[in-house]
């Protein structure tokens, strides 16, 4: 593990601690954003201990996070954060939120930690090094038939969208099992082996930044709805590498 990786492990494991003051608890207050979704106070505490952590360690790197304004770049580094991914979660008291850091150099992303601070379990990965769950290597699974796969997704609409020829969003109709481990939990899921393939719709690049490099070391594929692997693209697909060779191959280029 390099110095990086082993410094964003240990900050994302720091905020989800933070993170585990407020969970559960009734007088959590939750704010609504200019995109109609929630926030919290532990949103908000959680990135700034990890942008304070980045700036005492890194003080020329930039900062890209889903609840401040982004701190430009001294160098070519630049860190992106989203503090709880699937907030909505968190606030239900589900254990299936995530705490995401992820490490971009020269536009190319080079690590990624999700770190599940409920449920004590730490992804990670960097470019070439591979991808772990605790001290564990991880690996997508080797299953090859949809209908043998498992599919997660999470929003509604993925299942209540009209038909679409969309090789995506025929997932739906054609997996052996279709449930709803939505946000970075199920993209996690593909990339331990325990899924073969995860949907978002709708995606952020700070929903995207750390999960694409933990599934390609894992073996697998992230792409947009138009086949591109991008923190920027329209929505997120985490696939094993089968069926992800499978669907981009269908993709209309």
């Amino acid at each position: 593990m390099t110095e990086d990786l082993a410094f964003a492990v240990e900050l994302a494991r720091r905020a989800g601690e933070l993170t585990m003051n407020y969970f559960g608890k009734k007088s959590l207050k939750i704010d609504e954003k200019r995109d109609d979704t929630p926030v919290t106070e532990a949103d908000r505490r959680a990135e700034q201990l990890i942008r304070e952590g980045i700036g005492a360690r890194f003080p020329q790197d930039g900062i890209f996070g889903e609840e401040f304004e982004e701190k430009i770049s001294g160098n070519a580094r630049r860190w992106i954060l989203d503090p709880i991914d699937g907030t909505r979660s968190f606030i239900h008291g589900v254990p299936l939120f995530g705490v995401m850091i992820a490490l971009e150099v020269e536009h190319s992303m080079r690590a990624g930690v999700v770190h599940f601070p409920a449920l004590g379990q730490t992804c990670y990965a960097e470019q070439g090094g591979g991808a772990f769950l605790n001290d564990g290597a991880m690996s997508v699974s080797g299953i090859t038939d949809l209908r043998d796969s498992t599919v997660t997704f999470t929003e509604k609409e993925y299942l209540l969208d009209p038909p679409s020829d969309h090789p995506v969003d025929r997932l739906r109709h054609e997996a052996g099992l279709v449930r709803g481990w939505g946000d970075c939990y199920g993209h996690m899921l593909v990339a331990s082996g325990r899924a073969e393939v995860a949907v978002d719709k709708e995606m952020s690049p700070w929903d995207c930044a750390a999960v694409i490099p933990i599934v390609t070391e894992a073996g697998g594929r992230c792409f947009d709805y138009k086949g591109r692997t991008t923190i920027y693209g329209e929505g997120l697909v985490s696939a094993n590498r089968s069926i992800g060779d499978t669907l981009l191959g269908e993709i209309p280029a």
